[in-house]
């Protein structure tokens, strides 16, 4: 009785085999197509990734390339109003070479001297502040020093006892003024 069950058995399973064949063609077709599909998707998985990969070192270089200018350009930053001072240096170094100077050569050597750094000066873009007597105080620009009576307007400038400067449109140093009580 065994010998039956196994000779059935193995009936059925080839009976199996055989469906299993008739139905490879189109099974195996759609696991090649699978498989295709699959390949294509894996290749298209490490194109982006490389692609991925690239544009971040690229981006990454050119964030470190805009630092290098910004340190650069910190550094360097004063570069062109020094070359403009320079030659200020010189014409004063100059002048202490002259063994007996006149009073009239000192005093043209120092128009000279101060054209030089008042060009230095509009070079860097440094310019003066010197507010006019009768104008009014800005406290953005001016800084008073003290109230006089005078016998002009309340808070307008008496008199500039020293200069200011600004630097572009940001104030380096205030005028420093008198002001009218």
């Amino acid at each position: 009785m065994q010998d039956q069950d196994k000779y059935a058995e193995q009936a059925a399973m080839d009976e199996s085999l055989k469906a299993d064949k008739a139905a490879d063609p189109a099974a195996s077709a759609a696991t090649s197509s699978l498989e295709e599909q699959l390949a294509t998707a894996q290749q298209q998985l490490q194109e982006l990734q490389d692609a991925f990969l690239r544009a971040k070192a690229e981006t990454e270089n050119a964030r470190r390339r805009a630092q290098d200018d910004i340190a650069r350009a910190h550094k360097f930053a004063i570069e062109g109003f020094a070359e403009a001072l320079v030659p200020v240096k010189d014409s004063l170094e100059m002048a202490l070479l002259v063994e007996a100077p006149t009073t009239q050569s000192l005093k043209e050597g120092v128009e000279m001297t101060l054209k030089q750094l008042s060009g230095a000066f509009e070079k860097g873009r440094l310019l003066e502040v010197k507010p006019e007597p009768g104008e009014k105080l800005d406290p953005m620009k001016h800084q008073a020093i003290s109230m006089v009576p005078a016998e002009q307007e309340s808070n307008t400038i008496v008199a500039v006892l020293q200069k200011g400067y600004m630097i572009s449109d940001r104030l380096l140093r205030p005028a420093l003024v008198t002001v009218a009580q």
